[in-house]
């Protein structure tokens, strides 16, 4: 004879998969500001060139502003190429006291349109962060070269 379940035992079994206990809400989140304006960049990856690589200043890195303390944060991205492509990512928290924590450190093999979110992370106990840093592209990877993406960062609570 099969076993039945009672709906608020589907429900708990539901919010467990998710990842919240039972009676807890939804995590309520928001965008970070970006450093120098906006909730979200969108950008095309760019390698340096010969009058770029002397300086070392390349697109790659962009900073999203924490104005309080959130207990998690998640970056979102999404491509915005007509094509099929790499794009190194890496995300670090950086906290008050001048020391960073890498969260993501990958290379996602995005579809035209693909959103992807990471996370959540969560600081470390005692830390406080106050730049989410975003770097997508990298000098040695010369086939991300050319794709173009849209990134937000949110915080929450």
């Amino acid at each position: 004879m099969p076993r039945t379940r009672s709906l608020a035992t589907l429900a708990a079994l539901v919010l467990l998969a998710a990842g919240l206990a039972p009676g807890a809400a939804a995590a309520s989140c928001t965008y970070l500001s970006a450093v120098g304006g906006g909730t979200s960049v969108s950008k095309t990856i760019q390698l340096n060139g010969p009058l770029v690589f002397p300086f070392g200043r390349t697109n790659f890195n962009t900073d999203f502003s924490v104005n309080r303390a959130f207990s998690s944060y998640k970056v979102n991205f999404k491509s915005t190429s007509t094509q099929r492509g790499p794009y190194p990512i890496q995300a670090y928290l950086k906290f008050s006291d001048g020391t960073n924590l890498q969260v993501v450190n990958e290379t996602l093999d995005a579809q035209p349109g693909q959103f992807r979110q990471f996370g959540p992370f969560y600081p470390p106990a005692g830390k406080l962060v106050t730049q989410v840093n975003v770097k997508v592209g990298s000098g040695y990877n010369a086939n991300a070269t050319g794709f173009s993406y849209t990134i937000s960062v949110f915080g929450c609570r």
